[in-house]
């Protein structure tokens, strides 16, 4: 792609680009000044703690040949194209310089506010289960031609799916879409086949402000179907089936998952220890023996099963690769400890999720449930208070601790933490700031039969040093109660 084309693509605001050559060649596109190399083309972002516009004469230093921003600037040494929105531009561009690479792609969005992951895992097993080659994008690793790379945020930018894409022989693309991603433009210029629906519930409002908003950014998936795409929406919750009858009134196709008997994928029932689901599709029974516990993981299961059978896979196929699905790094991962206590880590980090991780263990457990939580620093306050108050109410002993304090002090943390467990709290709480310190007495409470369970952080490691040398929960874990033995 060459620089004089970026008028036609931008359809520009204003462009200082009479020194444009014809022949200027775009080797390379960042929104990172200190990825910036020679003939690469800048594109400054405002961003939620840096402007991007701040550091355009470093990305021309380093050998930009061009700037993309939304500020008016003149006197560059490069050409400059102003625009209304740097990230939308960043998508546009990254389509082009890289011909579209989900272009004669199946292209799956899965979005709601718990079991995004689960779904897109689970989604994947029974497409790569079934002949077909899939790519994901999610907040664990995202995966291209059966090679795993690292991610930042559940959703990267369209600029980082395209270049991963660009070689990609996969089949499928499936990708977990945030609302952040959503509101960002992250995906803006994809086309999605289907778009998933999992669920709603209390998060990210110190960014939405309110549930309608972060609904509303929910929905921009389903805005981005193609015109023969479809949705794939649990209906039995109360967004869900907003959505479902929103999007009839446009329309749109929609299968519909849930308990109600006009479901297209319905959940019959569902028994724990050990877990079998049975759906009903098109009046016939289909039995299923997975690996997962937890109502919430069967509205998962039928979530990918229901889109599977959409693409073409087969029902004897699409059971076969649920049952051999064995879970994900930190979603509800189980380890038995040489106490006897079973320990489960998990990413909940919501009130619904809290919810769904704690009632599956009591499900499960006979013995006393240990809880180890926190909240992160500079998110969603709002639903700290039903977190304590659910733990509380639901384990035997509960330890508020540290979890990625972000930009919040030690100290404001420690005081945040007495003050919730004071007000929203009971006599099963105490307050150990060090995570590890936490789990370090959670293992010395827990006995042959009891259940430790620590929720947040799943498989990321720790942003903090702290007192043991461990890197994530279930590592501490296990170090900590070998430590005990």
């Amino acid at each position: 792609m060459e620089l004089h084309e970026l008028d036609n693509i931008l359809k520009t605001v204003e462009s200082e680009s009479d020194s444009v050559r014809p022949k200027t060649l775009i080797k390379g596109i960042s929104c990172n000044s200190k990825d910036i190399q020679e003939g690469f083309l800048f594109i400054a972002i405002k961003g939620y703690q840096q402007d991007g516009h701040r550091f355009i004469s470093k990305a021309i230093e380093n050998g930009a040949c061009g700037v993309i921003g939304e500020k008016k600037i003149t006197d560059l040494s490069v050409p400059y194209f102003q625009v209304d929105n740097s990230r939308n531009a960043l998508s546009t561009i990254s389509n082009h310089f890289y011909n579209f690479p989900t272009n004669g792609k199946i292209v799956i969005g899965v979005t709601g506010t718990n079991g995004k992951t689960s779904t897109s895992y689970l989604l994947r097993q029974v497409l790569e289960g079934n002949g077909f080659s899939c790519a994901l994008f999610g907040s664990n690793k995202n995966i291209i031609n059966g090679k795993s790379y690292p991610t930042v945020n559940t959703t990267p930018n369209l600029l980082e799916i395209n270049r991963l894409l660009a070689g990609s022989k996969d089949d499928v693309v499936v990708i977990e879409v945030s609302s952040h991603a959503l509101t960002q433009y992250r995906v803006e210029g994809i086309y999605f086949d289907y778009a998933l629906f999992t669920n709603l519930s209390q998060d990210h409002l110190d960014y939405h402000g309110s549930m309608e908003e972060y609904f509303l950014a929910k929905k921009k998936l389903f805005e981005m179907l193609k015109d023969e795409g479809k949705a794939i929406i649990n209906t039995d919750d109360l967004w869900g089936e907003q959505l479902a009858r929103q999007l009839e009134d446009e329309n749109i196709p929609t299968l519909a998952i849930g308990e109600n008997e006009k479901s297209d994928v319905k959940l019959a029932s569902y028994t724990t220890n050990p877990p079998s689901l049975l759906l009903k599709e098109n009046n016939e029974n289909i039995s299923i023996r997975p690996s997962l516990y937890g109502l919430h993981n069967m509205y998962n299961i039928a979530m990918a099963y229901g889109t599977a059978k959409q693409i073409g896979v087969d029902t004897k196929g699409a059971i076969s690769a649920i049952q051999h699905f064995q879970g994900i790094e930190g979603r509800f991962a189980l380890t038995k400890l040489s106490n006897g206590a079973t320990l489960v880590v998990d990413y909940a980090h919501t009130p619904h999720a809290l919810i769904n991780c704690l009632n599956t263990v009591r499900e499960n457990s006979e013995g006393k449930i240990i809880h180890i939580f926190g909240f992160r620093g500079d998110r969603d306050p709002g639903k700290r208070r039903d977190m304590v108050s659910i733990s509380s109410e639901m384990s035997d002993r509960y330890i508020l601790t540290f979890d990625d304090l972000n930009s919040v002090s030690p100290e404001e943390m420690n005081n945040t933490l007495i003050s919730y467990q004071e007000r929203y709290g009971n006599d099963k709480g105490v307050v150990i700031t060090d995570r590890t310190l936490a789990i370090e007495e959670a293992v010395k409470m827990a006995e042959m039969g009891d259940w430790i369970v620590i929720t947040g952080k799943g498989h990321e490691k720790y942003q903090q040093d702290y007192h043991y040398p461990v890197t994530n929960d279930e590592e501490a874990a296990i170090y900590l109660t070998k430590a005990k033995d």
